[in-house]
C-alpha cells in the first residue's frame, strides 16, 4: 500500500498561485492513478484533477480547467497540483488520493488511499 502526505496549502489572495505536493511512500506513484479532491464546508468532496496510471491521461473539473495543472514526478515519488488564478470559491481542504484502477474515476469511493488534507484559503 501507499502512504500519502500533502503539503503546500495556505492563505493566498485572489488571483494568486499555490503548488500543492503529495509525497508518497511505500509504493511508487506511477503504479496508481492519482487524484486531487477538495471539500469545502457543507459541500461534498469533489475530484478536481486526476492523472491516470496507464497512459497519464488527465482530468480536470470544469471549475478549474485552464487554471490548475496536475503533474507526477516519478523520480521524487510526488504528485503536484499547480493552482493559478485562484478564486475565493477554490477555498477548501485539498486531499490527495490514489486508486489501483488504471483510469481515473470521479467517485471518491473508487480511491483506496488518502492523505490527511491541506487547507487552501483564498481571500477576496
Amino acid at each position: 500500500q501507499v502512504q500519502l502526505v500533502e503539503s503546500g496549502g495556505g492563505l493566498v489572495q485572489a488571483g494568486g498561485s499555490l503548488r500543492l505536493s503529495c509525497a508518497a511512500s511505500g509504493r511508487t506513484v506511477s503504479t496508481y492513478t492519482m487524484g486531487w479532491f477538495r471539500q469545502a464546508p457543507g459541500k461534498e468532496r469533489e475530484l478536481v484533477a486526476a492523472i491516470s496510471r496507464s497512459v497519464g491521461s488527465t482530468y480536470y473539473a470544469d471549475s478549474v480547467k485552464g487554471r490548475f495543472t496536475i503533474s507526477r514526478d516519478n523520480a521524487n515519488n510526488t504528485v503536484y497540483l499547480h493552482m493559478n488564478s485562484l478564486k475565493p470559491e477554490d477555498t477548501a481542504v485539498y486531499y490527495c488520493a490514489a486508486t489501483r484502477l488504471s483510469f481515473y474515476e470521479l467517485s471518491r469511493l473508487k480511491y483506496d488511499y488518502w492523505g490527511q488534507g491541506t487547507q487552501v484559503t483564498v481571500s477576496s
